[in-house]
């Protein structure tokens, strides 16, 4: 039977899904068991590139952005440009308020020291958070390198501030103590670079800062490090061709250290975001809502305003863990990743409020994660009747896909019915053609037009597998009572509910 009777929907739907990527098995090639495929430095040929399968199926990643600009830790990691290019007031004040009049930022560099920073530390944090990558700002706009760049001399984390190689000794204790993939996030401009600004004068007709900077850097962070995820950015005053965005990312593909699980995102060169790359970012905190066909990323700050870290901060700047929570499950739902951003300090320290919401983040995942990781985009991604409860489904086994035994679907309820203890949910959707012989799974079951009956379904609340979840059913609509809430909080469920829907 096709994969759409199998789901009960049409097969030119099933057709499109399959297209689209959202279907639970991928071939060999997106597997990296295929005869290597050479791709071409163009866009045509780099965009045929199958998603390495560890990436869709990790779902979550911490993001860091860390450097100079954690020194004054005020504004945002934009504080140079912010205070001489665009000399915002509130910037000019603070400087004068608290630094002598001919400081500059280059000095911040000497007062970024990381003496409290301990990379095994921020690995085993990363770890019980429940992501599955980290991303590290190896270079940010103001073109420090938290490595010893041959390339960016005495502004580097080795030449001043730490004299330390912040990437390596991260890389190393990500690897070392958990089983989380290792990404470097780097920044194409750099606000103050000479030999960009040269180039900029030059009407970008020359590349004098690509092939003296830019390129040797990226292949010196991909052969010393091999990150499997390069989040490029800072690309948008330039064109992909300056940037020889297409001639590096082939290189990766075909040559690199990495070439068989190496991602990129989409942040190559104007005009190429939401376009191009392994998976889309789009734009900073890019949560559309609605399933995306391309593997996206929701890139986000756990502190609203800022991506650095900053001290002119309130409690109220601050996502709560039940709004974390929220972003993961509406972002999962429709085939994304999160990357979820904190700022350390300039000790090399993260503050507790971030630790706290990453731990929080660890005991939801360690309950509910098996219907976030590997999970896939089911037919409808939020509920069409109740508001705040998103769906995902299970990936089946190769033997189960076969014999089309059964289908999983995972609801995530957001709001909890404290009113009456109990909610209703359409996991097939509220507009299902509902007949006396319905196929969802290869099988035919069903009658008097019931599909969700005693015989076929079964519920459970992750969380509550020794609880048997009541509920009842009529057609395509399931009526759950929720067990006692003491019971609930007893086993350490918060922010989202999730109850796993199995059809046989």
């Amino acid at each position: 039977m096709g994969f759409g009777m199998r789901f009960g929907f049409p097969a030119w739907m099933g057709m499109v899904l399959v297209g689209m990527g959202l279907v639970a098995w991928q071939s060999d090639e997106a597997q990296g068991m295929a005869p290597r495929t050479r791709y071409e430095p163009n866009w045509a040929s780099l965009d045929q590139r199958p998603l390495p399968r560890w990436y869709d199926e990790a779902k979550v990643g911490i993001f860091l952005h860390y450097g100079v600009y954690s020194v004054p830790s005020f504004g945002s990691e934009w504080f140079w440009h912010n205070w001489k290019n665009l000399r915002t007031p509130e910037y000019v004040r603070f400087m004068q308020l608290n630094y002598k009049p001919d400081f500059t930022y280059q000095e911040f560099a000497d007062q970024f020291t990381a003496e409290l920073f301990n990379a095994t530390q921020w690995a085993l944090l990363f770890r019980d958070s429940g992501a599955r990558y980290v991303v590290l700002t190896s270079k940010h706009h103001d073109g420090f390198a938290l490595w010893p760049s041959k390339h960016s001399f005495s502004w580097n984390s080795m030449d001043v501030g730490p004299k330390r190689d912040i990437v390596k000794e991260l890389a190393a204790a990500v690897r070392s103590v958990s089983d989380l993939k290792f990404g470097l996030y780097y920044s194409l401009f750099e606000w103050f670079n000479r030999l960009w600004i040269d180039d900029k004068l030059h009407l970008l007709m020359q590349h004098s800062f690509v092939d003296q900077k830019v390129r040797p850097e990226q292949l010196e962070l991909v052969q010393e490090y091999l990150p499997e995820i390069i989040w490029s950015d800072g690309d948008w005053e330039a064109p992909a061709k300056y940037w020889k965005s297409e001639e590096f990312i082939a290189w990766l593909y075909n040559d690199s250290p990495v070439r068989d699980t190496v991602v990129t995102n989409d942040r190559w060169g104007m005009g190429t975001a939401c376009t191009h790359g392994d998976f889309y970012n789009c734009a900073d905190r890019f949560n559309p809502g609605v399933l995306q066909s391309h593997k996206w990323e929701n890139a986000f700050t756990l502190e609203r305003s800022s991506w650095g870290q900053r001290f002119d901060v309130s409690l109220a700047s601050f996502m709560s863990s039940k709004d974390l929570i929220k972003e993961i499950v509406s972002t999962v739902s429709c085939n994304g990743n999160v990357l979820i951003n904190v700022g350390p300090t300039k000790y090399g320290t993260i503050l507790p409020i971030f630790e706290e919401r990453l731990r929080d983040m660890g005991r939801w995942l360690k309950i509910n994660g098996e219907g976030i990781y590997g999970s896939v985009p089911w037919i409808y991604q939020n509920d069409t009747e109740t508001p705040n409860v998103w769906y995902t489904r299970g990936q089946q086994a190769e033997a189960e896909s076969e014999s089309n035994s059964s289908v999983t679907i995972y609801a995530f309820v957001l709001d909890y019915p404290y009113d009456t203890n109990e909610l209703d949910i359409h996991p097939l959707g509220k507009q299902i053609t509902i007949s006396r012989n319905v196929h969802l799974t290869g099988l035919d079951f069903g009658t008097d037009g019931e599909v969700l009956t005693k015989q076929t379904t079964q519920v459970v609340m992750l969380g509550m597998e020794g609880t048997d979840i009541q509920w009842t059913s009529n057609h395509n609509k399931l009526h759950i009572k929720f067990p006692p809430k003491n019971h609930m909080d007893k086993r350490g469920l918060d922010y989202a509910w999730t109850l796993k829907i199995t059809i046989i």
